[in-house]
Order: structure tokens, then sequence, then C-alpha cells
């Protein structure tokens, strides 16, 4: 059966750039020599993605690849060559994260040999060896922070276990930040090799519940309580706001539960690149549970007449 580049990279004709690089990232990640020393099953495979990475990463090799259906064809009408043209392997995949110095000692770098662009990863000896720089590896970890640190921003201080040793790197969260956002603090990853540049420190925000308040995008939620004739004659109620200030509002009479009261601007502030966030008071309504012989006669008496 005809090899076709897409099946070997387990996408669809449609993959989008994103989607080819991400697919091959997975597999060059498994398959990579280091990490199969010996394994010719590996080694085979490991040719394969980076050949139809080659051809699928660049639009006019795809678009000719397109026109002829599978990987036999197109290979009768190109040769390794032409396939692997513009196609520099050690800076691929240094740009997808791997890096070199991180795996198998005995091999710090690679050169394509003349004719062979895998001849310094596999069985190439000294032919293929080279000491060029490697850029370190990236680091990844999770920080928590308040959702006061998440609205107005802080300065923190964490500690970070490298090898043998604890670095302490001082860390700026912006003023806004949701969970689930990335911080990138550059050159703080593991050191080069080579005299390579150090690696890069991404830090994967979550914000930690609060007590009374929840954020969804840029506008703050807390619950208030009222008391059912509070809800029927209408009150005035304070409410704390994230920034500490205390807000006096107006509930209409007749307010039923659920009722969502508005604070304008007094959700996450705004930045360079966002409206300022909004914070919502939302009602319930506390039925009592016991009345007293005077609170029950009264309710008896608003039931007869219809309430």
């Amino acid at each position: 059966m005809a090899e076709d580049y897409y099946k070997i990279l387990g996408i669809g004709k449609d993959a989008s750039a994103d989607e080819i690089k991400k697919a091959y990232r997975k597999l060059a990640l498994k398959l990579h020599p280091d990490k199969n020393p010996g394994n010719k099953e590996a080694e085979e495979k490991f040719k394969k993605i980076n050949e139809a990475y080659a051809v699928l990463s660049d639009p006019e090799k795809r678009k000719e690849y397109d026109q002829f259906g599978s990987a036999d064809s197109f290979k009768q009408r190109f040769s390794q060559e032409d396939i692997f043209r513009g196609f520099d392997l050690n800076e691929i995949l240094r740009d997808l994260g791997f890096g070199f110095g991180g795996g198998s000692q005995r091999r710090q770098g690679y050169s394509q040999t003349q004719g062979d662009p895998f001849g310094g990863f596999f069985g190439g000896g000294q032919r293929g060896y080279s000491h060029m720089p490697q850029k370190g590896e990236d680091l990844y970890y999770n920080i928590s922070i308040t959702l006061e640190e998440s609205v107005f921003g802080a300065e923190k201080k964490i500690a970070l276990q490298k090898q043998d040793r604890v670095e302490e790197v001082n860390v700026k969260i912006p003023k806004g930040i949701n969970s689930g956002k990335k911080l990138r603090l550059m050159g703080k990853g593991t050191p080069g090799v080579n005299g390579g540049s150090a690696g890069d420190l991404y830090l994967e925000i979550t914000i930690l519940p609060h007590p009374i308040f929840a954020r969804d995008g840029n506008d703050i939620y807390i619950e208030k309580s009222i008391n059912f004739t509070q809800a029927v004659l209408g009150t005035s109620i304070d409410i704390p706001t994230v920034d500490g200030s205390v807000k006096r509002i107006k509930v209409p009479a007749g307010t039923q539960s659920n009722t969502k009261i508005r604070l304008k601007g007094f959700g996450v502030p705004a930045t360079k690149n966002t409206l300022a966030g909004d914070q919502y008071v939302k009602i319930s309504i506390n039925v009592p549970k016991k009345l007293n012989d005077s609170q029950l006669k009264i309710i008896k008496d608003l039931s007869e007449t219809g309430l």
C-alpha cells in the first residue's frame, strides 16, 4: 500500500500548519533517537515522520504532494535532496523544545552529512558529530495566586529546583491575568550546552478559591442573602468589593431570588488590551425554618389575603 504523509503523522488532509506541527512534535518526542538507542523500528519511523514533516510543513512542497496523492508517487518525481531542501532538522527540533544536551551524553549535537539528513543521528559516528551550541530545556511549573493577585497583579518569589540546587526567581504577576494563562520567563530554564542560551520557564496560573468572591472573565460575582420582608418591601444593603471598599446598593421592592444587581466598573480593572469588568450581586432570599407564634399568625393572615 502506498504511503501517505498525512497518515504517517496521523492527521487529516485538511490539517492546519499548527496541527501538522503539533502532530510532528508528539511523534518526534516519542521516536527521538536518544530515547530509542539501537531501536531500528523507531529509527525508520523517525526518518519517515521527518520526511513527512519536511514536505507538509512547506506550503509549496505540500501543494505539489497533494497533486500526486501518495509519498511513493511524490518520490518518483522528487529526490531526497529535493524533499529535504531547506529543512534544518537540528533547528526544527530545537524550536520544538528538544534539547539534545538533556538526552544521551554521547550525542551533544548533530550535523547532516552530505546526501543523508540523518547521518549524524544513526550510525554516523564522528562523521556526523559536532559541538554546536544548543538551547537548554524549557521548564514548566504551576503557580497558585489569590483572586486579588489575579485582579491587581503582584510580585512573588518562587523557589525552583534545578538539578542539585534551589534557585529563587522573582515573578511579576500582571494585573488582570486569568486562570490557565501562562507566563514566560526567558532564560530561566535549564542552562544551554556548548555556549547555547538557557531555556525558558513557563508558569501556568491557577487562581485559588475565594471565600466570598468568584471570578468569570473580568467580572466578579458575590452572593448576598436577604430576608423575605426585605425582598418584598425593598431595602439597602452593604456589599464588599474586590478592592476592599464597601458599596451600598438598593434592592428594589419585589426582588426575586437569583436576581443579579450590577455594580458597573467594580470588577477587574481595565488593562491595555481589555475593558474593565463589573461586579454582580446575586440575591438569594432566606426562608425562615422556624417561626414564633406571632410571626406564624402574621404569615397565616397574609396567606388568607392571597400572598
